[in-house]
């Protein structure tokens, strides 16, 4: 039997609003003689780490993280997980909107476009793909204009797809919700069933990946 390398299933929510973590960078940092540093990033993108361990609470979340982890076979299927704090197109704990990030500019003649989240302002933004939106979510608009129709969006890949080409010069903005992709980042899953209706998890590392 083949196991595909990813399941657009989701890791429990109740489990995952209780878990740390966040991004990720790489930097070479090399002090020269004269004193001044060189600073080299080794990925154009973070990668985010989590750990769910603190997000169990009963033994319905102990259960629950069990049956997922064991059909994801551990590390080797990866799949969706809700980050806490950054799961949407616009700043946090503010509504979804059809203007929240840009995500290119209409040449008459293309008609998919991908998803984008940007972190700071002008130049020195950070532009995170994003490839696993939450299907039902997203919000187009085409030159400042609201589009609720002939807009279709590949919740897998985070691909955009317009019935027809926007016009040339046209602004084309979206707001979404999203999921990261990551895995289990452990081969042993450690439980401490600590009581009769409380469990615990020392740890459950999740790593992102690119699926």
């Amino acid at each position: 039997m083949t196991i595909a390398a990813f399941s657009e299933e989701r890791f429990p929510l109740r489990v995952a609003f209780g878990t740390s973590g966040g991004p990720e960078r790489r930097i070479e940092v090399v002090r020269l003689s004269t004193g001044f540093e060189t600073r080299n990033q080794r990925h154009a993108h973070a990668f985010r780490r989590y750990d769910a361990g603190s997000g169990v609470k009963s033994l319905a979340d102990l259960a629950a993280v069990l049956a997922f982890f064991e059909a994801r076979r551990g590390k080797l299927v990866g799949f969706r997980f809700r980050d806490p704090l950054d799961s949407r197109s616009g700043a946090f704990g503010t509504a979804v909107t059809a203007f929240d990030q840009t995500i290119g500019t209409g040449d008459g003649a293309t008609k998919s476009f991908a998803l984008v989240k940007r972190y700071g302002v002008g130049a020195d933004a950070y532009v995170r793909p994003i490839g696993k939106p939450v299907a039902g979510t997203l919000e187009v608009a085409v030159g400042g204009t609201a589009v609720g129709s002939g807009v279709s969006l590949d919740a897998g890949t985070g691909i955009v797809s317009f019935a027809s080409p926007p016009a040339k010069g046209a602004a084309i903005t979206a707001g979404f919700e999203f999921d990261v992709p990551v895995r289990f980042d452990i081969d042993h899953l450690a439980v401490n069933v600590a009581a009769f209706e409380a469990g615990d998890i020392p740890t459950l590392p999740l790593v992102e990946i690119r699926p």
